[in-house]
């Protein structure tokens, strides 16, 4: 990717590092360490097509993708190393201290559970939040004890769990907990099968968070967006909104902007996750939209009015659609000229390859970011996050982490 001459791109990595950030749109079974897939597989007996990192980056985990299928191509793998409670434990863990070794302080954690339960084992819906949480859990109190926070004034460090259901899945060999749910429901249309199961997720997150505990903080549908609009899960996002759970959509993606306009009016999303193709009038498909340029004005218009924060992923953006070509031409530009609130996000380490840093450097490299635009965006992670405490206990932790960005640009010389 080419990068500008913008005089800002003198951010530096090791600044970049340094500052405080969050990552809001982070999956789970998409970033997990290659060398700790491969042992899992091995473990579980699960085969893979290389039992080397590199031979799972030639083949499986690459720099480019064809499009979103090839992309998607990996989780097969994760997913099925996921299937098992301790490798699970591990891979939160594994991810929480991943995320610290770069100066992320707060994580919100993504993954469908119903892909990783198999009942017939015993592996149930309340035994998978377990072992996630136990590890990010951990992470958190060896984080928090340690020098870093208390010696050093760094921000302690805190996530929360979001739960996705998925659009669509099939009748076997998406997961054994689909599989049977197929089977239970036999006589169901596919659709009210795939909507079953995103309103048992649903009422399984706010039991689970409001009888055990667990600091599940939003929902979310991911997968197929063509084909599965979200108006069909406004149900389930009704059930969201009544119990306080707060809720992300994935929309404009892989669709165009009347995704997003559904997420907004339909799921009465708080926040969207990519929102890509809201400056690509191209992508709509409405035939009842004909000012497509008027209808992507005013939808951004209202986005920004209503400080609507969208989750940025540069990188997995570029992988899954590549007719947008350099990074320059991605939508986040329109964005930031917009005055949308952005946050940058991975979306997935370890199928994308990349880091919170690395998506931050690129978006630094590329687009003139003044400092405090820069200090905007940063905020944005913590403001707008689904933070588990209350919201004075929010405003803290943010008032705390902006604090320190200012104590790092000082230190780089910015301010």
């Amino acid at each position: 990717m080419s990068q500008s001459s913008f005089p800002h791109s003198k951010y530096s990595l090791d600044f970049i590092k340094e500052m405080p950030k969050a990552d809001l749109h982070l999956h789970l079974d998409g970033s997990l360490r290659p060398e700790s897939l491969i042992d899992m597989a091995k473990r579980s007996k699960i085969e893979l097509p290389s039992y080397t990192v590199d031979g799972l980056f030639d083949l499986v985990f690459k720099e480019n993708y064809q499009n979103l299928g090839e992309y998607l191509h990996g989780f097969q793998y994760t997913c099925s190393v996921l299937r098992d409670l301790e490798s699970l434990q591990q891979a939160a863990y594994e991810l929480a201290q991943d995320n610290l070794a770069e100066g992320v302080n707060y994580i919100e954690i993504r993954f469908a559970p119903q892909l990783l339960m198999d009942p017939a084992r015993g592996i149930t819906f309340d035994k998978v939040m377990h072992a996630v949480n136990d590890g990010l859990a951990q992470a958190q109190r060896e984080y928090n004890q340690s020098d870093a926070v208390k010696q050093q004034g760094k921000p302690p460090f805190h996530y929360g769990i979001i739960n996705c259901a998925m659009r669509m899945f099939g009748a076997k060999g998406f997961s054994p907990y689909y599989t049977q749910m197929f089977q239970l429901l036999a006589d169901h249309k596919p659709i009210d099968v795939i909507k079953s199961a995103a309103m048992e997720l649903v009422r399984a997150s706010v039991r689970v968070r409001d009888e055990q505990g667990l600091p599940i903080v939003g929902l979310d549908i991911a997968g197929q967006e063509i084909g599965y609009p979200a108006h069909k899960f406004k149900d389930v996002y009704e059930y969201a909104q009544e119990n306080f759970l707060l809720k992300t959509v994935h929309a404009g993606e892989a669709y165009g902007a009347e995704s997003i306009f559904e997420a907004l009016t339909q799921c009465q999303a708080d926040r969207l996750g990519h929102g890509y193709s809201l400056f690509s009038p191209d992508m709509i498909e409405d035939e009842q939209i004909t000012d497509k340029q008027a209808y992507v004005k005013n939808l951004a218009s209202y986005i920004a009015d209503r400080r609507i924060a969208i989750e940025v992923c540069l990188t997995s953006n570029m992988q899954t659609n590549p007719a947008i070509g350099e990074l320059k031409h991605h939508n986040f530009g329109h964005m930031l000229n917009n005055r949308l609130a952005t946050v940058i996000c991975t979306d997935n380490r370890l199928v994308s390859r990349t880091t919170v840093s690395n998506e931050y450097k690129l978006a630094l490299d590329t687009f003139d970011v003044p400092l405090k635009r820069l200090k905007d965006i940063v905020a944005y992670g913590f403001k707008k996050n689904f933070f588990p405490g209350n919201y004075v206990e929010k405003r803290a932790y943010a008032k705390q982490t902006l604090e320190y960005f200012d104590k790092v640009a000082h230190k780089y010389g910015f301010i």
